[in-house]
């Protein structure tokens, strides 16, 4: 008799192409609206499937897991980032995790380079004027920005994306600075004309954008603390599309009420959807709803890497894309 197939529950709405190809391949559950599932619906999933295939958006803790049954053998996380899972409790519990990394690299970069010219351009004022029928035409002093081209970009985080900043901030004609947790090698460094900082503080003082490109880990956490902050020019700006706990986000909106930083342009936040409201009044701050990665080829390729590692794992092999802490 042939083998049943793998029963997969998938938390959220996923592109129709990714949702079809999974329901060929799988006995797959899948949303009928995208509602994130309630704790419940998750506890209810992981006691019931074989796979799991959570986004980012879902939390999977050690309580969650502590209920899973016993057929729950991978969680193939929607999502490069893994900081929603609890990785070390699943791997106690014979519970595989895998990732889809890479694939969101060139759209997260073009988004901040679309933040750091909306803040240093002040396009979004600019809409503003148009929308309430405020123009009345062009003046030589109105919405005044600044050109990037010279300005230093001191990136946080040198990894894939980072990297892709960094190469498209240079052909905008910015100078490339960056600090990472292990310095590059001499011939990437060369190719991207990218000078190192070791002291994160000395190169925070001295840029006009600093972009933020790390991963949230326990020491991430608030790495630009308001002592941090506080180091930057006051003509510099921020940029996230990261991490928001990255960034003391009550201490930024200070600084910048306070004309201390001149501006950020945010994807991401501290606390989740609830963000600061008086982050919200600032004209100088463009707030995005985690649009990073909003492609819709982006989010194919996620689905097509969910269903490799799903795949590969059925037919009794390693997922390529398998997460394990020493990873994170």
């Amino acid at each position: 008799m042939p083998r049943e197939r793998l029963s997969v529950v998938v938390t959220r709405r996923l592109p129709e192409a990714v949702e079809t190809r999974l329901s060929e391949l799988f006995d797959v559950q899948l949303r009928t609206d995208d509602a994130p599932m309630t704790r419940d619906e998750l506890v209810a999933a992981v006691k019931e499937a074989d796979v799991l295939v959570p986004t980012i958006t879902d939390t999977i803790d050690g309580g969650l897991l502590g209920q899973a049954g016993e057929n729950l053998r991978l969680i193939a996380n929607y999502g490069a980032g893994v900081d929603n899972i609890d990785v070390a409790t699943a791997r106690q519990r014979g519970i595989l995790v895998s990732n889809t990394p890479g694939v969101l690299t060139d759209d997260t970069a073009d988004m901040t380079m679309a933040l750091i010219l909306a803040v240093t351009r002040r396009i979004p004022e600019g809409l503003s004027v148009m929308q309430k029928s405020e123009w009345d035409g062009w003046a030589p002093n109105a919405l005044l920005g600044g050109r990037i081209g010279g300005r230093r970009l001191g990136i946080l985080g040198m990894g894939r994306i980072g990297q892709a900043v960094a190469r498209r901030a240079s052909a905008f004609g910015m100078q490339v600075h960056y600090h990472n947790r292990r310095r590059l090698r001499p011939e990437t460094e060369h190719e991207l004309e990218a000078t190192y900082w070791e002291s994160l503080d000395q190169m925070v003082a001295r840029m006009d954008v600093i972009s933020i490109n790390c991963p949230s880990t326990p020491s991430t956490f608030h790495l630009m603390n308001a002592r941090r902050l506080k180091l930057m020019k006051p003509s510099a700006v921020i940029v996230n599309t990261s991490r928001g706990e990255v960034i003391d986000e009550n201490a930024l909106t200070r600084l910048i009420r306070s004309g201390e930083i001149a501006g950020a342009g945010l994807d991401v936040y501290e606390h989740g959807t609830d963000v600061n409201p008086r982050l919200r009044q600032l004209s100088n701050v463009v707030l995005l709803p985690h649009m990073g990665s909003a492609t819709l080829e982006g989010r194919i390729e996620m689905g097509e890497k969910v269903i490799i590692n799903i795949k590969t794992f059925e037919d009794g092999h390693r997922p390529p894309d398998q997460v394990v802490p020493a990873m994170l």
